[in-house]
């Protein structure tokens, strides 16, 4: 009962996470889309994305249940153990300071002047452009929300759980950007992505080995301890690769 409920938590956080990092990301976009043009173009661009994204969760949510359960849990897992490692890689370089970490404010300013450069060049088919702007940030976002929600709860029977915690960020985010008509810049964004590399990759491991047939000693609880394993991993790594400020070289 307890590692049930570990492991229904465990997916309803980790698709939380995955969704609130995407859902800032697609916000910045649309805000940008509304500064210019307005919140029509920008509201319809993205609920066309929305609808788009919840029937391919719907249409391939049910297919999963037709396929093996360890040969699914076995492709799963390397595929969520891929996904979480290049998170995870991204996060430890950007805590590192090997690359630069990601500017949403940066990226809104970006978005308003290209959007813009169209409305001198292409003023009469603006609202298509900034449309299908909104349309592409949300389903290219949402595309990778919905892998996770997918393989999170395939062959568990969890994906409502899982959407449940995907669509509770993208309202939450949502909610946040119509009050301040502004990108969530103070998000700690990168911390979000190293929180869901260190889980996705839990997963990866967790599902790979069961689709193996190995038998994990608490069965569900042994997720918690690859989650422990990978968060410790990528805090060295972090060390390791941190670069010295040019103060401590002087």
């Amino acid at each position: 009962m307890i590692g049930s409920l570990t492991h229904t938590g465990s997916i309803m956080t980790a698709a939380f996470l995955a969704s609130l990092v995407e859902a800032v990301e697609a916000l910045t976009i649309i805000l940008a889309v509304a500064t210019v043009r307005g919140w029509r173009p920008a509201g319809l661009g993205a609920l066309a994305g929305l609808v788009l994204l919840v029937v391919i969760v719907v249409a391939l949510g049910p297919l999963l249940d037709r396929v093996p359960l360890h040969l699914l849990q076995l492709v799963i897992g390397i595929l969520l153990l891929l996904f979480g490692m290049r998170w995870l890689r991204k996060a430890i370089l950007r805590s590192a300071g090997v690359i630069p970490l990601h500017d949403e404010a940066k990226t809104f300013a970006t978005e308003t002047a290209e959007l813009r450069d169209q409305a001198r060049r292409h003023e009469a088919r603006l609202d298509w452009l900034a449309a299908l702007t909104s349309f592409k940030a949300v389903l290219l976002e949402g595309l990778e929300v919905v892998f996770i929600v997918i393989a999170l709860s395939a062959g568990r029977g969890l994906l409502g759980p899982a959407s449940v915690g995907a669509l509770a960020a993208c309202l939450l985010v949502a909610g946040i950007g119509l009050v301040v008509h502004r990108p969530l810049a103070r998000v700690p964004e990168n911390t979000l992505k190293f929180a869901v590399g260190v889980m996705l990759s839990a997963f990866g491991v967790f599902w790979t080995g069961e689709g193996l047939g190995v038998a994990w000693p608490g069965a569900d609880l042994a997720i918690i301890v690859f989650v422990v394993l990978f968060l410790a991993i990528g805090r060295t790594a972090v060390v390791v690769a941190r670069r010295p400020s040019p103060e401590a070289l002087s």
